[in-house]
């Protein structure tokens, strides 16, 4: 991309200078194109502003006023209140924060404030404000504390945003406050959108038909509203440039992985599809036929399969891959099943040996653990040919695993493998198989879309009938005993149990139940009659797998656990599952947690205990309400926002999306993977004039993923 003025050092900007612009790295601003991408954090319509003289006790109001006096007062129990005297045209209020001393030193008389709050009735009238801003400083000469700021306006002018109708906040510190911002946005904000027309990219017509505004149109409203919507109007363009240059990496991605490369044209016979149908002792769920309709219409089509499968536990998509791995078999290639731990490999052989017992065809298991000549013998299986299907763990992407013809790859729990592992598996010689990655972790579509918009998504959003249903109940830790003894009676009648924390040692900055601690004391004094075991994190693989596997096969009555049990387990006994501290965990994973339980045909319970307060006792009712995955990660996406989720797809300091918000944004998302998806196969190199400038900002935006995908 061209030099451009907006990526000098924000330093030279005027109001800014060498000291405030090493104070703005916090804010991660080091350029003036950064200023202009600062995103406001929340606005305020002067329509919603209460004068002083209306205020009322019980109100929740917003309030502009001068402040006109100020001070720490102290109580006799030792607390320190600071209070302000504010002033509006119409009367004066006293605003109240206690236990912050430390406001005297920032708020000055004269300052123009912004405040929110209860009005509240002690002595009188009194605001206690949630959040403040400086709307205005007050300049030197005014008020008791004249000469503070050596950059502070020198008069009081009122700002654009303080004479119109809506005041804009921004993340901000103690040494960069709001009208620190507010000044550097009006003295560069013209000169910024000036040159931001240089990063145009969307033509005209593609701008009218998604009801976007130019990118100088987008960046005005977003820091000059005259209303709250116009606000949102210029949210919604930045947003959709975020949601668009993520597609279009990802579009780009997938036209390497499904174009550039002929796929395999497998052809289906039936002989091992059709035998292992009739086998089965139940009818397949709509959502599976939909689902196989869609993967085995990409195998027997002449593209690339790359298949993004996600359900809910207990929705069959195992059984989904099972007939993917037999339709490449009986068109004469080979499939790979890859987990990310042995336990779950285990499981998935166990589970397609049995399935496929009627069909006498042979399941390899290969992980870590098999021993040399066993490994050796699998390995010079595959390699000529005689091996049909392979299960794994990182195994399978060893450097001496060759395979004669691999024509698919299943990759289970897909959140658990990079984009390299799984690209890895793929690149074993020979032409690319396709691939079905799989997730038991439901996220709502639309982050779907955007953390694997490279693949097609597939979604299982119907359970089988006849799965036990798990009761989920939400304690105090006051009935810890009455839970223990539930517990009990369910050893008692043969049932087993799993007893789940959050942290594997106790910490000293977390009033939180540990499981190596709590492991001694259930094992001892709770259950000294019961055999306890022990599983986490820090254990060594080797140990973890034995845990397991004794739990799995009934050695064990009671497994003391943290969140490695996630995923992984499949004990059908199993049907009592306590959650201790169930405030600290989100919402997804307590239903992957929940999902260990309610897989035989005991009655099955979830017991979360927690001492939280009515934010989070809430947040649980809502996850206790529903056993629907779907609907459970949507309100987790909501609650805990969308950052907390992304995980490892963040890329150094800057957050994927600052200004998309995936809760109301599937359609801009829709819209922006549309468009890309269009761009790339129209021209895949994005060589043309028309793409130039989509190019260079793609490039300048995601450099880091374009060399993950090797594209671009």
């Amino acid at each position: 991309m061209e030099y451009s003025r907006l990526d000098s050092p924000v330093q030279f900007l005027k109001g800014v200078g060498p000291r405030r612009a090493d104070h703005l790295k916090k804010l991660n601003i080091g350029t003036a194109r950064d200023l202009l991408y600062h995103v406001p954090r929340r606005y305020d319509d002067a329509s919603t502003i209460t004068r002083i003289a209306d205020l009322k006790v019980g109100m929740d109001a917003n309030v502009i006023g001068t402040v006109r006096s100020k001070g720490v007062l102290p109580t006799r129990k030792g607390l320190r209140i600071f209070q302000a005297v504010l002033q509006d045209e119409s009367g004066m209020i006293t605003a109240s924060w206690p236990g912050q001393p430390w406001l005297d030193r920032k708020l000055r008389e004269g300052d123009e404030v912004l405040a929110s709050g209860p009005v509240k009735f002690f002595h009188g009238r009194q605001l206690h404000p949630r959040e403040f801003t400086v709307v205005e400083r007050a300049p030197r000469g005014e008020g008791a504390e004249a000469g503070g700021d050596p950059e502070a306006p020198t008069e009081r002018r009122p700002t654009p945003r303080a004479a119109g109708t809506v005041f804009v906040s921004y993340p901000s510190t103690d040494a960069i406050p709001q009208w620190v911002l507010r000044a550097m946005f009006e003295k560069n904000l013209e000169a910024l959108l000036a040159e931001i027309d240089g990063d145009e990219y969307l033509p005209d017509a593609v701008r009218r038909e998604l009801s976007l505004p130019t990118l100088s149109e987008a960046f005005r409203k977003l820091h000059l509203p005259a209303t709250p919507a116009e606000a949102e109007e210029g949210r919604r363009r930045l947003a959709f440039d975020e949601l668009f240059f993520l597609q279009l990496v990802q579009a780009l991605a997938r036209h390497r992985e499904q174009e550039e490369e002929p796929g395999i044209r497998f052809e289906r016979t039936n002989e091992l599809i059709r035998p292992l149908h009739e086998s089965l002792p139940f009818t397949l769920t709509g959502a599976q036929a939909r689902v196989l309709r869609e993967i085995l219409g990409d195998m027997v089509s002449d593209r690339r399969m790359n298949r993004f499968l996600q359900g809910d536990v207990g929705a069959g998509k195992t059984l989904v891959a099972l007939f993917a791995i037999l339709l490449a078999v009986e068109s004469g290639w080979q499939a790979a099943l890859m987990a990310p731990t042995e336990i779950l490999a285990e499981q998935h052989a166990l589970k397609l040996r049995d399935l496929l017992e009627p069909l006498e065809l042979p399941v390899a298991l290969l992980t870590g653990s098999v021993p040399g000549k066993a490994r050796e013998e699998i390995l010079e299986s595959l390699r000529e040919n005689r091996l049909p299907i392979v299960v794994g763990t990182h195994a399978l992407i060893q450097d001496d695993v060759r395979f004669a013809q691999l024509g698919l790859v299943v990759v289970d729990e897909q959140h658990r493998f990079g984009v390299r592992q799984r690209m890895a598996l793929g690149e074993h010689g020979g032409r690319r198989p396709d691939v079905l990655v799989m997730s038991a972790t439901p996220i709502p579509r639309s982050l779907a879309l955007t953390l694997y918009g490279e693949l097609d998504l597939s979604i299982l959003d119907e359970l089988p009938p006849g799965r036990t249903p798990v009761r989920t109940l939400l304690r105090r830790p006051s009935a810890r005993d009455e839970v223990y003894g539930g517990v009990e009676r369910a050893l008692a009648e043969g049932g087993q149990a799993y007893v789940v924390y959050p942290l594997v040692e106790e910490s000293e900055d977390l009033e939180l139940k540990a499981a190596t601690q709590e492991y001694e004391r259930l094992r001892t004094e709770v259950f000294p009659e019961r055999r306890v075991g022990l599983l986490h994190g820090k254990m060594a693989a080797d140990e973890k797998d034995r845990v397991m596997r004794d739990f799995r096969e009934g050695e064990l009555d009671l497994l003391v656990a943290t969140t490695v049990i996630e995923v992984g387990i499949d004990v059908p006994n199993a049907s009592v599952m306590v959650i201790e501290h169930a405030e600290r965990f989100g919402l997804s994973q307590l239903h992957q947690l929940r999902g260990r339980v309610g897989r035989g045909d005991r009655e099955s319970f979830c017991v979360l205990l927690s001492s939280a307060g009515e934010g989070s006792w809430e947040r649980l009712k809502i996850f206790a309400s529903t056993d629907d995955g779907f609907a459970i990660a949507r309100a987790d996406l909501q609650i805990r926002g969308q950052g907390d989720l992304f995980g490892a797809q963040q890329h150094g300091r800057d957050p994927l999306l600052s200004f998309a918000d995936l809760t109301r944004d599937e359609e801009l998302l829709l819209d922006a993977r549309r468009l890309a998806r269009g761009i790339v196969e129209a021209d895949p190199e994005l060589s043309t004039p028309a793409h130039a400038r989509v190019s260079e900002i793609l490039e300048a935006r995601h450099a880091e993923r374009l060399k993950l995908w090797k594209v671009g």
